[in-house]
């Protein structure tokens, strides 16, 4: 059987703001149009379909599209499972039925322990779940960490195992040896985000989800397909894309297809001089996600909004050698508890934006804190 391996969708998901919708419709068309240039058989989603439990509408609809498009007009088999950020008992509305258009979404513990078959594999479909959830399902009150559950899990699949069938594993945890970046929320509570390599040695493949990189892990038989988006800045250099895995009962093979982004992350270095000089972007796509490294050191008026003319999509300004304090150096900074209220969203405002505010948004802040403080005096 050959089949596509993603992950890591976050349908929904925000860029220090900006929405990501596009970005990931235009991604899945890729996803797509290599899942017909391959001629898969059908394709694992691990985990990480939706970036909130609770998505907006936007969100749903668009996943909606997207399996629409995948699996009934494309016909595409799809085996997916639900990740740390998708809530399970949302996404399982439908499931009963889904599988019956050969949509098999497993979001519950017990899913797991009935492999789907097809063609010359099984599918053993693992959701993120919690040391709890085991602990109940075994009744055996010594589970405390995901080791331990995962021990008693990959052994009650393993007594499932036909011996003339490929047996894969999708799953969605962090496995030990891995390595994450910023834009992966940590997983500590009870031990929860060590998951033995050694425990999945027997599976003939382990599509992995949770890790947005693809060289997160380089098991010989285990691989994270990485976010077909980049979702952070220290993903800026990863390389993006699916895998296409190969089963049959005597070998596995594999191999990473790319995916080009609609707009990158990018990082730019110099003096605002420089930056906004013609000469220097002009061979630029300034619709790409962008962060600057400031080299100046003195004030410069108005700096985020001259910045987001040329690049629009800024997600972050860093000063690499600091700022000069207007400030005469020998004057004391007056202690926080003794600035008035507009004086603090002041010096905060300035801090954060590197800019004064207008009378306008002081006017703003004005009427904000005079209604606050009619509340309080319950006017």
């Amino acid at each position: 059987m050959r089949f596509l391996h993603t992950a890591d969708w976050h349908i929904g998901k925000k860029l220090h703001g900006y929405d990501l919708l596009e970005e990931q419709r235009h991604a899945f068309q890729q996803i797509l149009a290599i899942a017909k240039e391959e001629a898969v058989d059908g394709i694992v989603i691990a985990g990480d379909l939706y970036d909130r439990s609770v998505p907006a509408v936007e969100a749903v609809e668009t996943f909606n599209d997207m399996m629409i498009q995948m699996n009934l007009i494309d016909k595409y088999p799809v085996f997916a499972i639900s990740g740390n950020h998708d809530s399970s008992t949302r996404l399982e509305t439908g499931g009963p039925w889904f599988s019956y258009l050969n949509f098999h979404l497993a979001t519950r513990l017990e899913q797991a322990f009935q492999p789907v078959e097809f063609m010359d594999t099984q599918f053993f479909l693992l959701p993120y779940f919690e040391p709890i959830a085991a602990r109940l399902h075994f009744e055996m009150d010594e589970i405390r960490t995901i080791d331990q559950a995962m021990s008693v899990v990959i052994e009650e699949m393993k007594k499932k195992f036909d011996p003339e069938k490929s047996h894969v594993l999708v799953s969605h945890f962090f496995v030990a040896g891995s390595e994450k970046t910023e834009s992966e929320t940590k997983l500590t509570v009870g031990g929860l985000d060590t998951v033995p390599l050694s425990y999945l040695e027997d599976f003939d493949y382990v599509a992995l989800g949770h890790l947005h990189g693809k060289n997160a892990l380089n098991g010989k038989n285990a691989r994270y397909s990485g976010s077909p988006l980049k979702f952070s800045l220290s993903e800026m250099n990863q390389e993006k894309g699916v895998w296409i895995v190969d089963t049959d009962k005597n070998t596995t093979i594999f191999r990473f297809r790319e995916l080009q982004p609609l707009r990158d992350i990018k990082q730019l270095q110099g003096s605002f001089s420089e930056l906004t000089d013609q000469t220097f972007y002009e061979n630029l796509n300034r619709n790409d996600y962008i962060h600057i490294q400031l080299t100046d050191r003195a004030v410069i008026s108005n700096m985020m909004n001259r910045l987001r003319q040329v690049y629009p999509r800024i997600i972050g300004v860093e000063r690499l050698y600091g700022r000069d304090n207007p400030i005469n150096k020998n004057s004391v900074k007056p202690s926080l508890k003794k600035l008035a209220p507009l004086e603090l969203v002041e010096q905060f405002f300035e801090e954060v934006t590197h800019e004064k505010l207008t009378s306008q948004q002081v006017k703003w802040v004005e009427d904000s804190l005079k209604s606050i403080h009619q509340e309080e005096r319950g006017e």
